[in-house]
Order: C-alpha cells, then structure tokens, then sequence
C-alpha cells in the first residue's frame, strides 16, 4: 500500500474557517496557515471571500465559501445569486448545502433544480455539494448524489 507524504496530505484539505466570529486576523491567519502547509483551499464564509482571494492571489490556494450554509434552507435563487457575487469577490469554488427537506419529501426535480441553479451562476468556479448525511437515511443518501452528478456539480 503506497502511504502518502505530509504534502500530498496537505493538498487536499480545505482550511476552514466558518465561525460567525471570524475576523480579519482570523482570515489572515487562516490564508498564512494555507500557504505554509500548501493546503488545497481556505474554506471561508462570503463576506470573507474578497480579502482571502488578495491575500492568496499569488498562492496556489484557492478560496472556497459556502452557500445556503449552514442549514440548507435558503431559497433556491439566494443560493444562486450568494454564489454569482462569491464568484465575483473572487471564490474559485462554491461549496453549497442542498434543501434537506426536499431530499427528505422525495422531491428530487426541486432538489436537482437547487443544485443546478448554483452550479449555473458559479460559472468556471468548482461546486462541491454538502450532503448534511446525519440527517438522511442510506438510500437518500445515495438519491442525493446521483442528483448532484446529474446537476453538474463537482463533488
């Protein structure tokens, strides 16, 4: 079994930092902590994502925030337009929470509607789905990421 080394390790972490008192020290010592362990990407809440896209300008970190975060429960056009203006103060990629609820009614077009309108307003910019799994049985589960493919998100 080929075991990986601390740098391959570290390049596919998101450093995050997703407390409602983040603040600039915060985000600064987040962004030096990246750069130093060549970690994949800052994970950082939107109002956040304009001074971690400066600060990692000329890194090879890229700034990541979520959407409809932290429940879910965002209408399906603020998810969209919170990821278009992510995008543009400079986040590479989106990770966003799907409508829990509509997993859970067995509501999949609106569930597929969710993820593919924040896929389509994210344009170049990766999407990342988060399931929220403690909530959802196995099947759903599953449900939900062959919908998330079939939406175009990344993961």
């Amino acid at each position: 079994m080929n075991l990986i080394d601390k740098k391959q390790l570290a390049s596919m972490i998101d450093h995050t930092n997703l407390k409602a008192t983040a603040c600039t020290q915060d985000i600064e010592k987040l962004c030096r902590e990246a750069i130093q362990f060549g970690f994949a990407s800052v994970c950082v809440n939107p109002v956040h994502v304009p001074l971690a896209s400066e600060l990692l300008k000329d890194s090879d970190v890229k700034v990541c925030t979520v959407v409809g975060f932290p429940l879910g429960a965002t209408s399906y056009e603020a998810k969209a337009a919170e990821a278009a203006c992510a995008v543009e103060d400079g986040a590479e990629e989106v990770d966003m929470v799907i409508d829990i609820a509509a997993v859970k009614e067995k509501r999949y077009e609106d569930v597929e509607d969710d993820i593919s309108m924040v896929v389509n307003a994210s344009g170049s910019a990766l999407v990342k789905v988060i399931l929220e799994v403690c909530y959802l049985t196995d099947e759903e589960i599953v449900e939900a990421c062959k919908i998330a493919v079939k939406a175009g998100a990344a993961f």
